[in-house]
């Protein structure tokens, strides 16, 4: 393994980061671990999804100790991601995955970077500059199909509505996070009283919903 890198309050940020990426390189290398050399991007998928979610679960806790811990679990899956991309011989590495995202951030952010006037809807100028780069045909290219539905329904009106597809819901009395919760609640009540999957109900519905949008966006709005 690669010299120890300077810690403490003098060693520059990211300095660990280095040795994280040591680590790895031991663990898939001749001589390593056998169960990490082979891993696969599909095989360590789980791992991804529950170290999110495992992030989230810290973070709701507020236990600060417990979230510095799992964001490591969470970094891990990256550097591994990225360590099993490099041996593809047109594969790339944790650089590559760093120098990509540095770049799009500066790109993203020209009221931070290039000197440009800060847009009175940041996100509005963010989505704007992200259609740019991905050429893509819809505003609603690019949502991931395998969201939780919840989650996805939430994103996908989200688009709809920066893009004036869809009118934002005026909020109920009381809608506040506890009352939309048991709104929620008694929704899956009523979906468990009747029979119905009411993460496919809702998935379905979105799925109705974006065709429907498509076909606006197709038609000129």
């Amino acid at each position: 393994m690669a010299a120890p890198v300077p810690e403490g309050p003098g060693a520059p940020a990211g300095s660990a980061l280095l040795e994280l990426v040591a680590v790895m390189d031991r663990l898939r290398s001749p001589g390593g671990c056998p169960w990490d050399a082979r891993q696969t991007h599909t095989s360590l998928l789980r791992y991804l999804v529950e170290e999110t979610y495992e992030v989230v679960d810290a973070v709701e806790g507020g236990d600060r100790d417990e979230l510095r811990e799992e964001l490591g679990d969470l970094l891990l899956q990256v550097v591994f991601h990225a360590r099993v991309a490099a041996e593809a011989p047109d594969g790339f590495d944790i650089d590559d995955v760093a120098a990509g995202i540095v770049a799009k951030l500066v790109r993203r952010h020209p009221h931070v970077f290039a000197g440009e006037a800060a847009a009175e809807d940041l996100q509005a100028r963010w989505d704007a500059i992200k259609a740019t780069e991905k050429a893509r045909a819809s505003v609603l290219d690019g949502v991931p199909l395998h969201l939780p539905a919840l989650a996805r329904a939430d994103k996908v009106l989200g688009r709809l509505e920066r893009a004036g597809l869809e009118q934002p819901a005026a909020p109920g009395p009381g809608a506040d996070e506890r009352a939309v919760g048991r709104d929620l609640l008694d929704l899956v009540r009523r979906a468990r009283a009747a029979g119905v999957d009411p993460e496919a109900a809702l998935r379905t519905t979105v799925r109705e919903l974006e065709a429907d949008a498509r076909a606006r966006e197709a038609d000129g709005g």
